[in-house]
């Protein structure tokens, strides 16, 4: 009796769509890994934010300095998710719920930030200068940003983590932000488009928005649904 009452819980588990409960220990060993993935991320960003806003200062690029902004944004977005699942507070759903929020609030912030500034250098005729470091940095990260949302989704896949998905999300929303970048930057340093700098901002500001709104209602599985 006891073995069909759990072969029954498994399969209402299953058909929810909710992943099946883990082993104590391979849940731990995953855990451990989200959390270790987490810390590697919020080096990189830290880097990466002081870079992209130095030379997005000194080019008076907004998509490079959204750019920035949107890697500091990630690495607190990675300090939630070690938050989330330190040892006391795994699995509870109250800090679930939390972390969706936070993270959510900062694909909105990513959001207003980039779309007031991009709207007013396109008004003001602001023109930035081309910038060969944010090009660099933009080629960089492009290739290596959806490998690290594939593994981070993943992994709150098995976790059946919305919060840790939704990290993974903000990381691939990094990897768009990048081809804007090289879209935007290429074109204004290569054929002086100076405009192509905000429009590709407004675009991942409107993505950003979409992340934001999904990830609030807890049903974002992010960029990287089909990864």
């Amino acid at each position: 009796m006891p073995e069909a009452l759990a072969t029954r819980d498994l399969m209402l588990v299953i058909r929810a769509g909710a992943p099946p409960p883990l082993p104590a220990a391979e849940r731990a060993r995953l855990v451990r890994r989200t959390r270790a993935l987490a810390w590697v991320g919020i080096g990189w960003h830290v880097i990466e934010c002081a870079v992209a806003v130095a030379a997005g200062i000194a080019a008076s690029s907004i998509a490079l300095i959204g750019f920035g902004i949107d890697s500091a944004i990630e690495s607190a977005a990675g300090l939630v998710v070690v938050w989330l699942f330190a040892s006391r507070r795994a699995g509870s759903l109250t800090a679930e719920r939390r972390a969706q929020v936070l993270i959510a609030a900062s694909f909105f912030a990513l959001a207003a930030y980039v779309a007031f500034e991009a709207a007013r250098s396109l008004v003001s005729g602001s023109e930035p200068s081309a910038s060969w470091v944010g090009i660099g940095l933009a080629a960089v990260t492009a290739p290596t940003m959806p490998l690290l949302a594939r593994y981070k989704t993943r992994l709150g896949r098995r976790l059946g983590s919305h919060a840790a998905i939704s990290e993974g999300a903000q990381t691939m929303l990094c990897a768009y932000l990048s081809v804007g970048l090289l879209v935007g930057l290429g074109a204004n340093a290569v054929l002086g488009w100076w405009w192509a700098d905000p429009l590709c901002a407004l675009a991942i500001a409107g993505v950003a928005v979409r992340e934001g709104v999904l990830t609030w209602r807890g049903e974002s599985e992010g960029c990287c649904a089909a990864c």
